[in-house]
C-alpha cells in the first residue's frame, strides 16, 4: 500500500510538472500585442513652401525641420486642398474635401448680413451663423474619434475653428471655443509654442502616465502674423532683409522651428521617438509683402503654389525609410488614411485621400485636387472660387463662372515652372480639356 501510494506521488509530480512546463511554454509563446505608436501632427500656420532651410531658401534658418525631412519620407511636392486656414485645418482632421466637411472659409455670412458695418469675424452674428458649421462637424469622422478605437489619448493645442477642442473629438485641450470669452480661432490654444509649450508637455506626462498612446495636434500660431518675433532672430534677419516686414516674417519661420525643436526633444527625453509617428505639413501658404504687413495676394487663399503647395513628411523611426521625393504628388488629405494605415485602423470608405506610402496606391492616383471659396462663405454655389486639378507635370485652375466671372482657366507646368509664371492653357487646349474632365468627376464623386 504504501508503495502505491508513493508511486501515485510520484506520477502525480511529474504530470502536475510537465503540465506547469506547457503552460509556461504557451503563455512564452503567445505574441505580445505591441502598443500603436504616438502620433504627433505638426502644422505651420502661414508659411510658403520656399521657406525652409531644407527647401533651399536664401536665408530662412530652419534647422529642427530640416533634421526632420531629413529623418522623414518626406514629399516636397505636397499640397493643401484650400489655401486659408479654417477649411485646410479641417480637411486634415477629417480626411474630405470642404465641400464634404462644409467648413468653406473662416467666417460666415447670411442673406442680410451687416456686410458694410464690422469685419465678419468681429461681427456680433459670426457665432450664430458658424453655429451650424460646428454642429455638422460634429457628427463627421475625426481622427481623434477613429484613433479611440486603439486606446489613444488626444489632445488639442494651436489653432482650432470648431468651437471646444471636444468637437473634434479630442479628450483634452487648450481651445474653449466659447465666443462670449473671445473664442474663434483657437483662443488660449494661440498661446502655444509662443508662450512655452509646458501645456503640450503636460499632456504627453499624462498619456504617459496613463500608459497610453497619445494623438497630439501641434498647430501654432507660428509663423502666422502678428509676426513680433524674439529681438535676438529679428536682428539676425534684418541685415538680410530686404525690409523689417521681410525681416520679421523670416524670423517668425525660424521662431516656429525652435518650437518644434523643443517638441521633439522633450518627446526623445521621454524615451518615446522610436514609438512615435511626426505627420508635418503647412495649412497654406504665404508670401511676405515688403511694403506692409500683408501677404502677397499670390499667396494665401490664392490657387497658386505659393498659397497651395506644402512639404508632407511622415517619420517612424525604424518603420519608414527616410526618402526625399520631390517628384510624387501629395496632398493634406492623405495624412488621415495614412496614420490609421501605420496604426492598424480601417479606413473610413468617405476618406477623400489616399496613402501615399503605398507604391500601388501612386501609381493608381491621377491627379490631386483643390478648391478655394471666399473667406466669407455661406453656400458651395455662392463662395466657390475656383478648382483646382493637379497632376505630373501639369497644375489646372478653373475659376467659378458665377463668382470669378472675367478670370480665365490657366494651366501651368509646375515642374518646369514651379513659380507659375507662363499660362499654357491657350497652347493646349486638349490637356485643358482632360483635366477639366477629371476635375469634374472628382467633383462628381
Amino acid at each position: 500500500m504504501r508503495n502505491s501510494t508513493t508511486l501515485f506521488i510520484a506520477i502525480f509530480a511529474i504530470v502536475t510538472l510537465v503540465s506547469c512546463k506547457e503552460t509556461k511554454k504557451e503563455v512564452k509563446e503567445k505574441p505580445k500585442e505591441e502598443q500603436p505608436p504616438n502620433v504627433v501632427f505638426i502644422i505651420s500656420d502661414d508659411q510658403a513652401w520656399t521657406d525652409y532651410g531644407f527647401m533651399n531658401h536664401e536665408a530662412i534658418e530652419t534647422p529642427n525641420l530640416d533634421k526632420l525631412a531629413r529623418e522623414s519620407h518626406t514629399f516636397t511636392r505636397g499640397y493643401v486642398p484650400t489655401s486659408l486656414c479654417a477649411p485646410s485645418l479641417a480637411s486634415i482632421i477629417t480626411g474630405v474635401f470642404p465641400r464634404d466637411h462644409m467648413v468653406l472659409g473662416n467666417d460666415r455670412v447670411l442673406p442680410g448680413d451687416d456686410k458694410e458695418g464690422k469685419p465678419a469675424w468681429q461681427s456680433e452674428w459670426r457665432a450664430d451663423n458658424y453655429a451650424s458649421v460646428i454642429e455638422n462637424f460634429k457628427m463627421l469622422n475625426t481622427l481623434p474619434k477613429l484613433l479611440k478605437e486603439k486606446g489613444y489619448l488626444s489632445f488639442q493645442t494651436g489653432k482650432w475653428w470648431l468651437g471646444n477642442y471636444a468637437n473634434g473629438g479630442f479628450d483634452d485641450g487648450m481651445t474653449h471655443g466659447d465666443p462670449e470669452r473671445g473664442g474663434r480661432h483657437g483662443d488660449y490654444g494661440l498661446e502655444i509654442g509662443r508662450k512655452g509649450m509646458d501645456t503640450l508637455n503636460t499632456y504627453i506626462d499624462l498619456a504617459l502616465e496613463k500608459k497610453k498612446p497619445f494623438f497630439m495636434w501641434y498647430a501654432p500660431f507660428l509663423p502666422h502674423s502678428p509676426h513680433n518675433p524674439p529681438d535676438s532672430l529679428l536682428q539676425k534677419y534684418l541685415p538680410m532683409a530686404p525690409t523689417e516686414y521681410v525681416a520679421k516674417y523670416w524670423a517668425m519661420c525660424e521662431w516656429f522651428d525652435q518650437t518644434c525643436g523643443e517638441l521633439m526633444d522633450y518627446i526623445e527625453e521621454k524615451g518615446q521617438t522610436e514609438n512615435t509617428l511626426f505627420v508635418y505639413v503647412c495649412d497654406n501658404g504665404w508670401v511676405q509683402n515688403e511694403n506692409d504687413s500683408r501677404y502677397n495676394p499670390i499667396s494665401k487663399r490664392a490657387p497658386y503654389d505659393y498659397g497651395m503647395r506644402t512639404p508632407i513628411m511622415f517619420k517612424w523611426k525604424g518603420k519608414i525609410e527616410p526618402k526625399l521625393d520631390d517628384r510624387t504628388l501629395v496632398s493634406s488629405l492623405d495624412m488621415l488614411p495614412t496614420v490609421l494605415d501605420l496604426v492598424g485602423i480601417e479606413r473610413p470608405k468617405e476618406l477623400d485621400g489616399i496613402n501615399p506610402l503605398n507604391e500601388t496606391e501612386i501609381e493608381n492616383r491621377e491627379a490631386v485636387f483643390g478648391e478655394i471659396y471666399a473667406h466669407d462663405f455661406n453656400t458651395i454655389d455662392e463662395s466657390l472660387f475656383y478648382q483646382i486639378a493637379i497632376t505630373e507635370p501639369y497644375k489646372l485652375i478653373v475659376p467659378d463662372k458665377a463668382n470669378k466671372p472675367d478670370e480665365k482657366v490657366q494651366l501651368f507646368d509646375i515642374y518646369k515652372d514651379p513659380f507659375e509664371q507662363e499660362d499654357l492653357a491657350d497652347k493646349n487646349p486638349e490637356i485643358v480639356a482632360k483635366l477639366k474632365g477629371q476635375l469634374q468627376e472628382s467633383w462628381n464623386e
